[in-house]
C-alpha cells in the first residue's frame, strides 16, 4: 500500500511536468470520493518524512551559491511546442544576434533578485545590478564570478563604460572597475565621487566626451567632469532614465520633456516641452532624424509623441493599439528610424501572467514620418526588446496563453520591415521564467540575454 500511494504520488509529479497545472486540478478534484481520500491518507511517519524532505530541499537551495544551479523546471513541457518558425536568412556581414540556427538555452539561478538591466563590459562580460548587488557573471555559463555590495536603498542605477561600470550608491557616483591589472574578473572601486543631496538617482550615462550625467528623482539633472558636480533643477519629478545623444541629455519628467546641454562645465537648459495632458510611459527615445519620441500613457490610447530635437516642438502624436487597453512601462526603442512599442497594458506582476494567463498584448512600429509601420498581437508583458539592425530582427521576450494553466515563455525574433514572428524558442516554464520588466540585452558573442524574476537566461545558436 505504501509503495502504491508514493507511486501515485509520482506519476501525479511526472503528469504535471508533462501537462501542466491543470494535472493538479484534477487529483485535486479526485479527492471528493472518500474512497480515494482514505487510499491516499498519509500516516504521522509519512506526514514528518515529507516535511523533512521539503525543509531539506529549501535549505539545499538556499545554500546553494548564487549562479551554481539552474533556474527549477516548471510544468507542461508537452504541451508548449520548444521551437517554432524557422531560422533568418541575412545576406549581410557578421551578425552579432542569434539567427534561430538550433538556438541552445543556458539558465542560471540567482533566487528573485529582480535583475532588471545588462551590460557588457570590454570582456564581454555581463555586467548587471540586483537589489542593492553588483553582479559580473560570465557569458557562457551565467555563473557569477564577482559581486559587490552597493550598500543603498534606491532603487540601482547602472551604466557600462568600457571596463567599468559606473553605479549610484551611498551618496556617491562610484566607477567600478570590472577587471584587474591582468584583465581577471573583479569588482574594485577605482574612484568615487560625492553626490549632492538630490534623493535616488533614475538614470546615468556617459556622453561623447566621457563626462557622465545623471538624474534624480526630485527633478535634478547633473554633470560630473572629473570630480566636479554641477546640477540644474528641472523643478519637475522624474521616473525614467535619461538619454544621451551626442553632448545633449534629454529628460522625460512628470510634467515636460527636457533637453540639456553642457556649458562652461555646466548643466543648462536648452528647452522644455510640456506635456498635453496624459502620463509618460517612457524613457527618451532619440532618433537619427534628430527627432525625440516619448510613449504618452493617455487616455484612451497609448501615443507616441515625436518632438523636434532643436526647439522642442511637437511634431505628430501616434495613436496605438485599442481603446483603454494600451500602455507601456518602459518598453520603447529604437528601431532604426522609428521606434518599436510594446503594450504592456495588464501587467501588473507575476500573478497576471500565471497559469497560463497573458496580457492585453501588442507590438507596434512608428517610423520617423509618423506612420505606423505594422502592428502584431504578440503579447510581450514587460521590459524591452533589443533591435539588431544588422540581422533586421528585434528580439522580444513574449508568452502564449494556455487553457491548460501552462505558462511559456519565449524570446521571439520579429522581423523589423514586416512585423512577422520569424523563429520563437521556449526559454523555460513557469513564474520564474516571467521576466518581471527585465530587457532584453545582445551580446558581443551573438548571444541574447534576459534577466528573469528567478536568475538569468541566455540564448545562442548552435556552435
Amino acid at each position: 500500500m505504501r509503495f502504491a500511494r508514493a507511486a501515485a504520488l509520482l506519476g501525479v509529479a511526472l503528469l504535471w511536468w508533462a501537462f501542466g497545472p491543470v494535472v493538479l486540478l484534477l487529483a485535486a478534484g479526485s479527492l471528493y470520493f472518500r474512497r480515494v481520500r482514505e487510499w491516499l491518507r498519509p500516516t504521522r511517519r509519512v506526514v514528518v518524512r515529507w516535511a523533512v524532505a521539503v525543509a531539506a530541499v529549501a535549505v539545499l537551495g538556499y545554500a546553494v551559491p548564487d549562479g551554481w544551479v539552474r533556474i527549477p523546471p516548471g510544468a507542461g513541457a508537452l504541451v508548449a511546442p520548444s521551437y517554432v518558425g524557422r531560422p533568418a536568412i541575412v545576406t549581410t556581414g557578421r551578425v552579432t544576434a542569434p539567427l534561430g540556427e538550433s538556438p541552445r538555452v543556458t539558465t542560471k539561478s540567482y533566487g528573485t533578485s529582480d535583475c532588471r538591466e545588462i551590460g557588457f563590459d570590454t570582456h564581454g562580460r555581463l555586467v548587471t545590478t540586483c537589489g542593492g548587488t553588483l553582479r559580473l557573471l560570465d557569458p557562457e555559463s551565467l555563473r557569477q564570478l564577482a559581486s559587490k555590495d552597493l550598500g543603498t536603498d534606491c532603487p540601482p542605477v547602472f551604466g557600462v563604460v568600457g571596463a567599468r561600470a559606473l553605479v549610484a550608491a551611498g551618496g556617491q557616483l562610484l566607477a567600478v572597475a570590472t577587471a584587474d591589472a591582468e584583465g581577471a574578473p573583479d569588482l574594485t572601486t577605482a574612484a568615487t565621487v560625492d553626490l549632492p543631496d538630490v534623493g535616488c538617482l533614475t538614470g546615468i550615462g556617459a556622453d561623447a566626451h566621457g563626462r557622465t550625467w545623471f538624474s534624480a528623482a526630485d527633478g535634478a539633472v547633473g554633470l560630473v567632469d572629473g570630480d566636479r558636480v554641477r546640477t540644474l533643477d528641472l523643478d519637475d519629478h522624474v521616473d525614467r532614465p535619461l538619454a544621451i545623444a551626442d553632448d545633449a541629455v534629454y529628460v522625460a519628467g512628470a510634467d515636460a520633456l527636457h533637453k540639456v546641454i553642457a556649458a562652461r562645465g555646466k548643466p543648462v537648459l536648452a528647452w522644455s516641452s510640456a506635456y498635453d495632458g496624459g502620463e509618460r510611459g517612457s524613457a527618451p527615445v532619440v532618433l537619427p532624424s534628430g527627432l525625440v519620441a516619448v510613449a504618452d500613457d493617455r487616455d484612451p490610447r497609448l501615443q507616441v509623441v515625436l518632438h523636434r530635437g532643436d526647439t522642442g516642438d511637437v511634431v505628430c502624436r501616434v495613436e496605438l493599439f485599442e481603446d483603454d487597453e494600451s500602455a507601456t512601462d518602459g518598453g520603447m526603442v529604437a528601431a532604426g528610424d522609428g521606434v518599436l512599442v510594446l503594450n504592456s497594458h495588464g501587467y501588473a506582476g507575476p500573478l497576471s501572467t500565471a497559469l497560463g494567463r497573458t496580457t492585453t498584448g501588442g507590438i507596434a512600429r512608428v517610423d520617423d514620418r509618423c506612420a505606423v509601420s505594422w502592428e502584431s498581437d504578440l503579447d510581450a508583458p514587460s521590459g524591452a526588446p533589443a533591435i539588431s539592425p544588422e540581422a533586421g530582427l528585434a528580439y522580444v521576450y513574449t508568452k502564449r496563453h494556455s487553457w491548460l494553466g501552462v505558462d511559456a515563455w519565449y524570446l521571439t525574433a520579429v522581423d523589423l520591415d514586416s512585423g512577422r514572428a520569424v523563429w520563437a524558442r521556449r526559454t523555460g516554464l513557469g513564474v520564474l521564467r516571467d521576466n518581471h520588466g527585465g530587457a532584453v540585452a545582445l551580446g558581443p558573442d551573438g548571444s541574447a540575454y534576459v534577466p528573469v524574476l528567478g536568475g538569468f537566461v541566455r540564448v545562442h545558436d548552435r556552435d
